[in-house]
């Protein structure tokens, strides 16, 4: 039988209805969320990802700031609008969109933004406290991978959970949400040995490496979760992920589709992130 879709798209109208509901209330208080966006240079995905997330703000009642700058912007100049932005209390959440040009300093940017406006959650403090069990922010990404697992009443506690890649911004945080989930967890990495022989194991498998069918069906756990964390083009320059969805769909017990899975639930916590912030404010 094909594994149960968990449908992205759908579970972020929910979520974002909720965002709408908090915002609302705290703008009747005079204190309308603000997110500030800052691009830097004319890359055009990044041109994308930024227009979709500004869009989302504007529809779900946050109030929304976009700087663009061009590409040959120096990373003083940088630095001293984020150093702005900090003092700015219209803005409760601060994200640079990243690849940054080669002569600016990306971890030094990240590390500019005061981490109460952090809601990427890719500061080294914001990093630690995620360690810690504590956080202050959850990762976007890992954080809508955790609310899917939710939608679908899993039971993570006790599970084998398997995250094929270690990026800082999505394979380690989300071992760390699975792990104080109660999962046992495994990550993966390119230099593992065995990648089939660990993802077998998986009652909850979480892919993102941004490589084409890294994950096969045979390197499926019949019945598993397969979370699809990444975003490729096939040879005809169609939208796919990490898995071989085709034939992965017909292990899995519940898979998410690219596009219309993982995509939409990382801005709908970005903006569940910028609801937060404003209200500690």
């Amino acid at each position: 039988m094909p594994a149960q879709l968990i449908d992205g798209n759908l579970l972020s109208q929910q979520l974002r209805a909720e965002v709408a509901k908090r915002a609302a209330a705290l703008t009747a208080q005079g204190k309308q969320p603000g997110l500030a966006v800052i691009l830097v240079g004319d890359s055009p995905a990044s041109q994308v990802y930024v227009r979709n997330k500004v869009k989302a703000c504007q529809d779900n009642g946050l109030h929304s700031v976009l700087e663009k700058y061009e590409a040959s912007m120096t990373e003083a100049e940088l630095l001293a609008r984020i150093d702005a932005l900090n003092s700015d209390p219209k803005i409760n959440g601060i994200l640079v969109q990243l690849p940054l040009p080669a002569h600016i300093d990306a971890h030094k940017v990240i590390e500019a933004i005061a981490p109460e406006k952090d809601v990427d959650g890719f500061h080294v403090s914001n990093a630690g406290l995620l360690m810690t069990g504590q956080p202050l922010f959850r990762p976007c990404t890992p954080y809508g991978v955790m609310k899917m697992l939710e939608s679908i009443d899993y039971p993570v506690r006790g599970a084998n959970a398997v995250v094929v890649g270690a990026s800082n911004i999505v394979g380690k945080p989300q071992a760390m949400l699975l792990l104080q989930a109660g999962a046992t967890v495994t990550i993966c990495n390119s230099k593992t040995r065995d990648l089939g022989h660990h993802t077998r194991q998986a009652d909850i498998l979480v892919v993102a490496t941004g490589k084409r069918n890294i994950v096969t069906a045979d390197m499926v756990k019949p019945g598993a979760v397969v979370i699809d964390v990444g975003m490729n083009r096939d040879d005809n320059g169609k939208l796919c992920g990490d898995v071989d969805f085709a034939n992965a769909k017909d292990v899995a017990g519940w898979i998410t589709p690219v596009p219309g899975g993982v995509g939409p639930m990382t801005i709908t916590m970005l903006l569940v992130n910028t609801i937060e912030a404003a209200e500690r404010c």
